[in-house]
């Protein structure tokens, strides 16, 4: 008796966890790294990439840094290597070359993502306080502006296309603000990914549908 008691209690017991992981596991699959941490990248990286394309737009003689859609397009190449590590079989120590090649790579891209925003931020923060301190006037089928319109020789920006040039001052001025706070965030997830990447490179995150199998591997 004291034995059959002791088996229905370690069984009793071991259903009990392993309804605790599956619980565990239907709760935390959408929050587990890189899932939601990829798909705020992608959401992010085509909303780059749609108010870059909305600034070109209002006028074609606009810069390529100026419109930032290169930036958005890598954006989201992050966000698909991302989705790739989460799909990747999760192996203890990394011991399968196909998990190691893309954590690498991932880490890899977060960081250069990370770099991509802040310069995006940059030259966004920098066109809009020019735009801001611009004189336009219209001419046939072009905005001319100046920093200082009493300045003979002041240098002159010619945007073609624009009939309107409150398109420029104000709509382009506010696409460009849009951009900071887009790339601001963007930034913020390429810099969480890069970080968690690097602070579990020798412990253990879950990645995939294989927390099942490393636990019974970890009780092991």
């Amino acid at each position: 008796m004291g034995k059959k008691g002791s088996s229905e209690h370690r069984d009793g017991g071991k259903r009990k966890e392993e309804s605790a992981a599956a619980d565990d596991d239907r709760k935390c699959r959408v929050c587990r790294f890189p899932l939601l941490v990829a798909l705020s990248q992608l959401l992010l990286g085509v909303a780059v990439t749609v108010v870059a394309f909305l600034m070109l737009a209002i006028s074609p003689s606009l810069l390529a840094r100026e419109t930032p859609h290169w930036a958005g397009i890598i954006l989201c190449l992050v966000a698909i290597v991302g989705f790739i590590l989460y799909c990747v079989t999760y192996h203890p120590d990394e011991r399968s070359t196909v998990q190691f090649i893309v954590k690498l790579l991932y880490f890899t891209l977060c960081v250069l993502g990370l770099v991509i925003s802040t310069l995006v931020m940059a030259f966004a923060g920098y066109h809009h306080a020019q735009i801001s301190s611009f004189s336009c006037l219209p001419t046939a089928e072009a905005c001319v502006c100046t920093l200082d319109p009493r300045d003979p020789i002041a240098r002159t920006f010619t945007y073609e296309g624009v009939r309107d040039c409150q398109d420029i001052t104000e709509t382009l001025a506010l696409y460009h603000l849009l951009q900071i706070v887009l790339n601001l965030a963007q930034a913020f997830f390429c810099a969480v990914g890069a970080f968690i990447m690097w602070k579990h490179r020798y412990q253990v995150f879950f990645s995939g549908l294989q927390i099942g199998s490393f636990q019974r591997w970890n009780k092991a």
